[in-house]
């Protein structure tokens, strides 16, 4: 059976759902079942925003990830709130930019990417969420990076159209990293 439960939190405006969202419609696409769960603050940017998001090849029982595979923490206080949820050996993926200490936990599998960096480096801020994203699928492989890569076609839209070559960067930017640091 392959699942994984992962969670996503940071600040309103980070693209915190964006991410989820991502990898649950890439999960649909693959036909497996998927579950997403947003949460967040009612003054949405600058507050907090979190989601949970299973992508089995089993039927989920419930939509709420309590043991999981990856958590990716965008801020501190993400951090703080959201490290105790990974299960032993599980990843915990830290934006290393905005973060600036290291997790309490020995038991798990770390990596800090710099992704407000990197996604400066492709252009704009605005794309840390997808560069954070490309670094989750290099090292869980939730999905495919086909899948990923339609299913931000499909969420962009054709309105949003002008931005797909930024979001493939950053997409490829933090799978490269992922590859860099030899994990």
């Amino acid at each position: 059976m392959t699942e994984e439960r992962i969670i996503v939190a940071g600040f309103g405006g980070q693209g915190i759902l964006m991410i989820g969202k991502l990898l649950a419609h890439a999960g649909m696409m693959e036909g497996r079942n998927v579950t997403w769960l947003p949460a967040y603050g009612p003054e949405m940017r600058g507050g907090t925003a979190n989601c949970n998001v299973i992508i089995s090849d089993v039927l989920i029982g419930a939509p709420i990830v309590t043991e999981a595979t990856c958590v990716i923490a965008m801020n501190l206080p993400s951090l703080d709130r959201f490290e105790s949820f990974a299960q032993p050996g599980g990843w915990l993926l830290l934006n290393s930019s905005l973060i600036p200490r290291a997790p309490a936990r020995h038991d798990v599998q770390i990596l800090a990417i710099p992704v407000s960096d990197l996604a400066r480096q492709q252009g704009s801020l605005r794309v840390a969420n997808v560069v954070m994203l490309g670094a989750c699928l290099a090292l869980t492989q939730a999905v495919r990076k086909e899948s990923a890569i339609a299913a931000i076609e499909d969420v962009l839209g054709p309105s949003k159209r002008h931005l797909l070559g930024i979001n493939l960067n950053a997409l490829e930017a933090g799978m490269a990293f992922v590859t860099k640091v030899q994990v």
